[in-house]
């Protein structure tokens, strides 16, 4: 029977070297849900995202993950992250890629088929025997994505998955999440792609050192919760902030 909540987090502050880049966050996400986070870089989202996978324990305030802890939740959780903080010059094939993200993975199948699958489902088995060495950018998202697909997990937590991709493969990855998403799968999405967002997500969450607002995405119209979020830095437009695409 799957966790009513999927991802509960209750004062959390969490940061790097004692200094918080989140504080006093409270947040819950129920399973099955399809969330994006939003804000400029700097804003949390990638810390968000790291104390809920467990890389990152909180200074203070606490994080369930399928009513456990993140460290117990591990093997039914899959973690995408940035591509730049992937290393890219290992000696090894898309099919090894893929395979290693069943490592671990309860109920998960590192076979052939399976790996096939999920190469399939983001159009991306043509480039199975290809090293990794050898992909572009946006290749190389559609390898990542299929590394978390072949663990079969509860909860998937993606950072900026469409970075580098073609407008034609991010509605292709946007299509597979969405899908996922309707049959139980609980997907969570730090993105700086607001009209993406727009089109695709039913719930956003936006961040700046904690989080500003919570809602429908009607909420990226509001200019006062624009303003909040990204600092004043930028015009209160979302097709112009949509435009950036920034890693």
């Amino acid at each position: 029977m799957a966790a009513e909540n999927a991802i509960e987090l209750r004062g959390v502050s969490a940061g790097y070297d004692g200094r918080a880049v989140i504080s006093g966050v409270d947040l819950v996400i129920r399973s099955g849900e399809l969330v994006a986070l939003v804000g400029a870089n700097g804003a949390g989202k990638s810390t968000l995202l790291k104390c809920a996978v467990g890389l990152l324990r909180p200074l203070a305030g606490t994080v369930r993950v399928l009513e456990t802890t993140p460290a117990a939740a591990a093997p039914r959780v899959a973690y995408l992250p940035q591509a730049e903080d992937v290393r890219w010059d290992f000696p090894l094939r898309v099919v090894d890629v893929v395979r290693m993200g069943a490592i671990g993975r309860n109920g998960a199948r590192s076979d052939g088929p399976a790996i096939r699958e999920a190469l399939g489902r983001v159009d991306a088995e043509p480039l199975a025997r290809r090293p990794i060495t050898m992909l572009s950018g946006g290749q190389r998202q559609r390898v990542l994505l299929a590394r978390a697909l072949v663990a079969n997990a509860q909860i998937l937590l993606l950072d900026e998955p469409a970075t580098g991709a073609d407008p034609a493969t991010e509605e292709e990855l946007m299509g597979v999440l969405a899908t996922l998403s309707a049959a139980g799968t609980t997907v969570v999405v730090a993105t700086h792609d607001l009209a993406g967002v727009m089109a695709h997500f039913p719930r956003v969450i936006c961040m700046n050192g904690g989080i500003v607002a919570d809602g429908p995405v009607s909420i990226l119209r509001d200019d006062e919760i624009l303003r909040r979020t990204y600092g004043g830095h930028r015009p209160g437009s979302v097709a112009f902030i949509a435009d950036e695409h920034h890693a």
